[in-house]
């Protein structure tokens, strides 16, 4: 039995790049020698067990064979006589497909090493072409390696996968497992321009129109170390609603993130044109957003805003409606509620000291 360290934290230590994540691959072993030495079994589709200490995944060297479209039509095969090479093989991209023995030493079959030298992402083998959510994989790493390119052999598999059909077979849950993942890299531009270079965009977020000012607000979202639900509004913020909606219903979009980019983009005007809005309408806004109960989103929405303007600084709307939001959740609501003498008249009045509350806001600004 033989344990090598393989993928990531290979490709990752050759890049200089700090190694989060420690896969393993065991050759020439079976499921019951792992259960001796006391390895965990966790695997349902094929055997992998958590090692006894240090928890990390080791799995059996296995082959694969492709029996139906999408990404989970594959039987797996593992046994003692599946050599390293049989397994590297299956793997997707050159740079992951490089593995290292327990003494240091590298195995490198498939030129993984030449290809992080020179900055190319390369498909293995033809077997890339059974796995469509490859594809997404290659586009968030092309999002975190943003100096990379892909190799002209592998973007026309990529293409041609989509014009066979095979990226519409992919799961929704996965597609935006993958996209997400791909929005919280240094260079979410990346992952759209090589989904888009494939035709795989069109399949899996058509609703959206990739502009460079596009790819430059995504980035700078992604630079200004927004979450997850900021950076999803920002790329949506010019989106119609229900296309947002659509999108967000296929894809299982959390509703953290459908609910954020729905508001951003309906109220980006509104936004953009705060220093003009009258306290009225500052109210106004901040209600309708939900801003008095749920500032945090709030806060959240006006930056998804201020990526659209490429902001860096100061956000002149954003701190006159922040501003304006604090004065009205300053307002008691609670004492003038005990206070009206007229039940029905409760949201009037609260609206109209909030209002008041806003109008001195604005006057010292």
């Amino acid at each position: 039995m033989k344990i090598y360290t393989v993928g990531g934290a290979v490709r990752d230590q050759l890049l200089g790049l700090p190694v989060k994540d420690h896969d393993h691959v065991v050759v020439g072993a079976t499921p019951d020698d792992m259960l001796r030495l006391g390895f965990r079994p966790v695997g349902k589709d094929f055997p992998v067990f958590l090692h006894p200490k240090t928890q990390e995944e080791y799995a059996l060297a296995r082959t694969e064979r492709k029996t139906a479209p999408g990404y989970r039509g594959f039987v797996f095969h593992t046994a003692p006589d599946v050599t390293l090479e049989d397994d590297l093989v299956r793997r997707d991209l050159t740079i992951n497909a490089i593995a290292r023995a327990e003494d240091g030493s590298l195995t490198d079959p498939f030129g993984g090493i030449e290809d992080i030298r020179n900055k190319i992402f390369r498909h293995v083998s033809d077997a890339f072409g059974e796995d469509p959510v490859r594809i997404l994989r290659l586009a968030r790493f092309a999002a975190r390696f943003d100096a990379f390119t892909v190799a002209p052999a592998t973007m026309a598999l990529m293409r041609k996968m989509v014009l066979d059909g095979e990226v519409d077979a992919l799961v929704a849950e996965r597609v935006w497992q993958e996209v997400a993942k791909g929005l919280m890299e240094s260079h979410p531009s990346r992952m759209l321009t090589v989904l888009h270079e494939c035709g795989a965009l069109a399949r899996i977020m058509g609703e959206i129109q990739l502009t460079e000012r596009l790819l430059l607000v995504i980035d700078h979202a992604a630079a200004q170390g927004h979450d997850l639900p900021v950076r999803f509004a920002a790329l949506m913020l010019h989106v119609s609603k229900n296309a947002i909606e659509q999108l967000s219903e296929r894809l299982r979009v959390p509703n953290e993130c459908r609910e954020l980019a729905v508001m951003a983009a309906r109220e980006l005007d509104h936004i953009n044109g705060a220093l003009a809005l009258s306290a009225e309408a500052v109210v106004g806004l901040c209600e309708r957003c939900d801003g008095l109960r749920k500032p945090q989103r709030f806060a959240q929405l006006l930056q998804a805003v201020a990526c659209d303007g490429l902001v860096t600084g100061n956000f002149a709307p954003a701190a006159r409606l922040q501003g304006g939001l604090d004065a009205a959740r300053a307002v008691n609501a609670g004492a003038l509620a005990q206070a009206c003498a007229e039940p029905k008249r409760i949201p009037e009045v609260i609206h109209a000291a909030r209002v008041v509350a806003v109008q001195t806001f604005l006057a010292q600004a």
